[in-house]
């Protein structure tokens, strides 16, 4: 969110941050909006039933054009009309070490724990299921011999910085369709 910020502020960004939205209070993220001055919500799933949770999260990005996942953690049931408008990243290349409980340092674990050589970020559009949606954009680092997760989430979340804004910004000019689960890119 910060990330996305600062390029907007910076001019390289043709977008704009109409509201964050938290279900956690306790969140980072929560301060670090207030601070920047950026409209923030906070949605607790707790005293709410589901459908409320749900209604709730709906209502609070009422009118977006595109709606951005960063650490979200719980599952938004994405309205129709919101459809191939909402986009996550997911610091692995999915649809490997993807799924519910599957983020920031469980993912890069998982990743070392499988021996792999490759690692990275993948920018998707939402449906219904965690992790899961045709893949707009993958950024791609090696696993070395010696990372632990934390030093491979660094390499990650590198590339999570530049994926993100790029994408968003395709998204801006036009230039990303989805048809189906088919993500095209226009020139």
């Amino acid at each position: 969110m910060l990330n996305i910020h600062d390029g907007i502020e910076a001019g390289a960004l043709h977008a704009r941050i109409g509201v964050v939205v938290c279900s956690r209070p306790s969140a980072a993220g929560v301060e670090r909006a207030r601070a920047r001055g950026l409209p923030t919500q906070v949605i607790e799933r707790a005293g709410l039933n589901e459908a409320a949770f749900q209604r709730r999260l709906t209502e609070a990005v009422a009118g977006a054009d595109l709606v951005c996942m960063a650490g979200f953690l719980s599952l938004w049931r994405i309205p129709q009309d919101y459809l191939g408008r909402v986009i996550n990243i997911h610091p692995a290349l999915l649809p490997d070490f993807g799924g519910p409980g599957m983020y920031g340092h469980r993912v890069h674990a998982a990743v070392i724990a499988a021996c792999r050589t490759e690692s990275g970020c993948t920018v998707h559009f939402c449906d219904n299921q965690y992790d899961h949606g045709p893949i707009i954009l993958q950024r791609r680092v090696p696993v070395l011999t010696t990372d632990t997760p934390d030093t491979l989430a660094a390499r990650v979340f590198e590339q999570e910085c530049i994926a993100y804004p790029q994408v968003i910004e395709l998204f801006c000019e036009d230039r990303i369709r989805l048809e189906g689960e088919n993500v095209h890119m226009l020139d």
